[in-house]
């Protein structure tokens, strides 16, 4: 029974003890101000590997390494502007939360208002096309089955025709098939 209690009082130590492994940036700054910026950039800035996490909320090593370059270069007296182009340089426009307009990423930027104008110029043609009157030249070679004549039947076919008619007027006089 000694035995059983001491296990689980071991397996209960090793199971608390996990949370030690887990890091929490402690970064000493000279100012309010420069921790209050130091803040305000990794809220900016995005995980390359969490996509749409900032730095400061992302527990990845390289949202880590990151933010460890950030708090350095701060140190080192370079304003927001510097330490962004710095990581933009390093990870590509995709660190930011607002990529610049640039040649390469205009077609990401008028795409959806392009498929917006030519749905719409689809619809107003098409809607077009089904009110515009019929022209006279149309309408002379449409075809209006209520013109016809009545088509004319064969002797042959008459014949035929009466005596389908006869057999089924007598199906229904009888009850039924014959």
């Amino acid at each position: 029974m000694k035995i059983g209690s001491s296990l689980t009082a071991l397996l209960l130590g090793l199971c608390l003890s996990f949370g030690v492994f887990a890091s929490i940036d402690t970064y000493q700054f000279k100012s309010d101000a420069q921790e209050q910026q130091y803040r305000q950039i990794t809220e900016q800035l995005r995980c390359p590997k969490c996509q749409n996490t900032s730095i400061a909320a992302s527990d990845s090593i390289i949202a880590a390494d990151m933010r460890t370059k950030v708090y350095q270069l701060l140190n080192e007296g370079q304003n927001r502007q510097q330490i962004v182009q710095y990581m933009v340089a390093r990870y590509g426009n995709f660190v930011t939360y607002e990529p610049p307009v640039t040649p390469a990423t205009l077609i990401l930027w008028l795409g959806p208002l392009l498929f917006v104008l030519i749905g719409a110029m689809f619809i107003v043609m098409r809607a077009r096309l089904q009110s515009r009157p019929v022209s006279e030249e149309n309408r002379t070679n449409a075809v209006d089955e209520a013109a016809l004549p009545p088509a004319e039947l064969s002797l042959t076919d008459q014949q035929r025709l009466a005596h389908l008619l006869n057999d089924i007027n007598m199906k229904d006089s009888d009850g039924k098939a014959s």
